[in-house]
């Protein structure tokens, strides 16, 4: 097994999520509130109705397919790629991975058992090259360099960066490649005109509830950089964001 390394714990906690260089308004600019997703007093059909918002809005977007073709893009070199995806919720991504690629096997996981009853329950249950599973992001249940890619799309956010950095440690021990893709985190005036558009209609629809915190909780990239040299001095981390385009994080050991 792989050390995990790094800075003590209590540093990494300290830190804002607009990473230790942040400024006075952006260490504002974040929550310790957790979202309906992660708390355990919500009921799951509000917890449906987020996700079920979630797999909407990638659809309508393209996201969805914007990220699997990124997961594909990592492993073209690859002629049969072993892939996990993280945090799989609806389990939309992985179905374009193995609608794409032919030969592609991809272990679907979440860290709530609602999402993966529904997704076993479904056509990934039943896929060939599909499995599906319980799974904690922070405590990958898997050998080292037992995948080709470790996909993590749009649930980082979730972790507080003492997590945060785990997955780095977990992902880049189990995968040749870790890919995380979130929520970007706009500069302080921007950010606070996003919150301000989102606000009003975040008292009575639950998945804008959840992207309000989304927003709040979502890394910079110097964050990103940070939580992987925590995890590790020997991850290396090839950024490349956008203003209002999901952030992706592609991260291997030296």
């Amino acid at each position: 097994m792989m050390a995990y390394m790094g800075s003590p714990s209590s540093d990494i906690d300290s830190m804002p999520r607009g990473g230790f260089d942040a400024s006075c308004l952006d260490r504002l600019l974040e929550t310790d509130r957790l979202e309906y997703l992660d708390r355990d007093d919500v009921d799951d059909r509000v917890k449906g109705q987020v996700i079920g918002a979630l797999d909407w809005i990638g659809r309508v977007s393209g996201n969805h397919e914007r990220f699997a073709h990124i997961a594909l893009d990592l492993v073209a070199d690859v002629a049969d790629p072993k892939i996990l995806e993280l945090g799989a919720g609806h389990g939309a991504v992985s179905r374009i991975i193995l609608d794409n690629h032919p030969t592609a096997e991809v272990t679907v996981t979440d860290v709530n058992p609602v999402s993966v009853a529904n997704m076993v329950a479904g056509d990934l249950g039943a896929h060939p090259r599909a499995t599906v599973r319980h799974m904690d992001a922070t405590d990958i249940d898997g050998a080292d360099g037992s995948y080709d890619l470790v996909l993590f799309a749009l649930s980082f956010h979730h972790l507080p960066p003492s997590l945060a950095s785990k997955v780095f440690a977990e992902g880049t021990r189990v995968g040749t490649k870790l890919a995380i893709i979130d929520l970007p985190r706009p500069r302080s005036p921007f950010h606070l005109l996003r919150l301000a558009t989102m606000l009003p209609l975040a008292l009575v629809l639950p998945f804008v509830h959840d992207g309000v915190i989304s927003s709040l909780r979502c890394y910079s990239p110097s964050a990103l950089r940070a939580l992987a040299r925590h995890a590790d001095p020997a991850i290396e981390v090839d950024l490349r964001s956008g203003f209002n385009t999901p952030q992706i994080a592609v991260a291997a050991r030296r």
